[in-house]
């Protein structure tokens, strides 16, 4: 009888939990829509940084941990700042430069349908054909009471020179974005571009590598050294009664306050999900049922499906102290979807044991500490496994200690100049995190890690300095450098997170950089010019610089520098950062 109910059952996933989604805005007190997101690299994720290092007045203001962030919090968070620094005495609050100032205008004039009063601010002098352009922000535009709509284009176009490169380097994106909400209890949005591109040459090599090109999916040739691809993300937004918010969807999400995130990142293809968010009195509660593309080679007729559950919790334990409990489980099925894992509340490793499944789990904490209104500490330990004689004896460098380690700072306002802002983050992820005794359940998607684009088996820091010295114009400096043990000769030493552990050549003498040792250094900046409201003008440059001893010549050391300008419209601007 088990057998049969398994077997009727393998259709049910996160498809058929889609559907009960209507049903529960039929609920009496599911009043309003659930707001849309910003989008990834939106211009507004630092401003909305600096407004919780510098508030720390409420208890629910910790916001940026789990993104992208709901347009209608954004909203009141920018209002809240404002209220705050007209009633707040000088010593409560820290006042907004002219450049936040001018940053909370515009995030209301892009998310006006989250703004209570008038909008009159928000209406172009020349509209195009008075059709177009009416406001500021949106190149067509619909806020009726049961109706809004916003559309835009999403463009762009860059070219870059890569000394030691013969081939051209670019990007060449086009497509539309679009939001809307309908009778204030149903939101949707879609972001829709064509790309083609040929990114510099190590960038290139990886595509090679691991057929996938990164944060994107399928892809085909484009003029025999290039890729042509979709990046087509799509969701639909329910609120259920007055705490409960639901998203439906393609797209990606990011898990951490750091540059980095050892949990979930936005570096892999967009996949399918199930998001439910709770957010009540100081907890924000968030579970995120996963559709995933486990490793294929490109063209196969069918990629292979896979699965995975996060939940991650959240607490405002002070106003300037967040924590967090973080927890997954990647699993797949031949012929059934485990419903044990649906349980939002169970603990999955609970539920992982009592089916007696070879499930891969992992657990994890985080923290983020707001101090003295200019600095935010924050943090991310993951435990995969936790052997506690192994980890006092760490020395002995067992396989099986597979954890990973976040520590960062953000300090604004540096020397007293408003706007001059700094990011130092360390990054450590031991041997064989991601990896398990399959090659299904990894932490992987569409043949890229769901975590940090390096895999495991590395020590990374990175620092970041942000300055605007006016609200048009935008100043970035960074540098990434990272050491990393590779595989050697064909023996498994735990960076690639694809392979099955069990391949490891032995159980002791592991330590961060065992195998071939490679480091690197990334040093770029960039001078960012928004000449219209969300239409900018990018020129950067950037050095990398790749070692690796190798007497195998598996690997190849490298050397280059890249020099681009760019215009885009609407999108987050592509980066190489690793």
């Amino acid at each position: 009888m088990t057998q049969f109910i398994k077997t009727r059952l393998r259709v049910p996933n996160i498809f058929l939990l889609s559907a009960l989604l209507p049903c529960l805005t039929l609920f009496p007190g599911s009043g309003s829509a659930q707001s849309t997101f910003l989008p990834q690299g939106s211009k507004f994720d630092h401003f909305l940084e600096r407004m919780e290092i510098l508030q720390q007045t409420d208890p629910e203001l910790n916001i940026a941990t789990a993104r992208p962030i709901s347009r209608r919090m954004a909203v009141r968070v920018a209002q809240m700042a404002d209220s705050l620094e007209k009633f707040y005495p000088y010593d409560d609050f820290y006042p907004l430069s002219r450049v936040d100032r001018r940053g909370l205008a515009s995030l209301l004039v892009n998310n006006s349908e989250w703004v209570n009063g008038s909008k009159d601010s928000f209406l172009s002098k020349r509209p195009w054909l008075d059709a177009f352009y009416k406001t500021k922000a949106n190149f067509f535009e619909v806020d009726e009471k049961d109706f809004f709509l916003a559309v835009n284009p999403a463009i762009q176009q860059t070219q870059s020179y890569e000394t030691g490169n013969n081939a051209r380097v670019f990007l060449n994106s086009k497509g539309l974005t679009l939001r809307g909400m309908i009778a204030g209890k149903l939101g949707f949005s879609a972001y829709l571009t064509d790309n083609q591109e040929r990114g510099p040459a190590f960038v290139m090599d990886r595509i090679a590598q691991s057929d996938a090109v990164p944060g994107a999916g399928y892809y085909k040739t484009f003029k025999q050294t290039a890729v042509d691809y979709f990046d087509n993300r799509a969701s639909i937004y329910f609120n259920a009664w007055k705490y409960f918010d639901f998203q439906f969807g393609y797209d990606k999400n990011f898990i951490g306050n750091g540059y980095r995130s050892l949990f979930l990142s936005d570096y892999a293809a967009p996949y399918l999900f199930l998001k439910f968010n709770t957010r009540i009195w100081k907890l924000n509660y968030q579970n995120i049922f996963m559709e995933l593309v486990s490793q294929h080679h490109l063209g196969d007729y069918f990629y292979p499906k896979k699965y995975a559950v996060v939940h991650h919790l959240s607490v405002n334990a002070a106003r300037w102290l967040n924590l967090g409990l973080y927890e997954n489980v990647v699993f797949s099925r031949p012929d059934y979807f485990d419903f044990s894992y649906l349980n939002p509340v169970i603990f999955l490793v609970s539920a992982q044991q009592q089916n007696g499944s070879p499930d891969k789990t992992t657990v994890g904490f985080d923290f983020a500490a707001n101090i003295g209104h200019a600095t935010q500490l924050y943090g991310q330990l993951l435990i995969n496994e936790f052997i506690l004689h192994q980890v006092v004896h760490y020395s002995d460098g067992n396989w099986a200690n597979k954890q990973g380690l976040q520590l960062g700072i953000k300090y604004i306002d540096m020397f007293n100049v408003k706007n001059l802002d700094l990011q130092l983050e360390t990054n450590i992820v031991r041997p064989f995190t991601y990896q398990h005794n399959d090659t299904v359940s990894n932490y992987t998607h569409y043949n890229q890690p769901l975590a940090h684009p390096l895999g495991a088996n590395f020590f990374e820091m990175i620092g970041i300095v942000r300055y605007q010295p006016h609200w048009k114009w935008n100043l970035e400096g960074k540098i990434i450098y990272f050491k990393q043990g590779l595989d050697s000769a064909g023996e498994n030493f735990g960076a690639n997170v694809f392979e099955n552990y069990d391949t490891r050549p032995r159980d002791y003498g592991f330590s961060i950089g065992s195998g071939i040792p490679a480091s690197c250094v990334n040093v770029s900046g960039l001078v960012s010019y928004e000449w219209k409201e969300n239409l900018f003008l990018d020129f950067s440059v950037m050095y990398r610089n790749y070692s690796v001893s190798d007497p195998t010549n598996t690997y190849h050391s490298s050397s280059s520098a890249i020099f681009t300008a760019g215009v885009r419209i609407n999108m987050f601007r592509r980066q190489y950062d690793y």
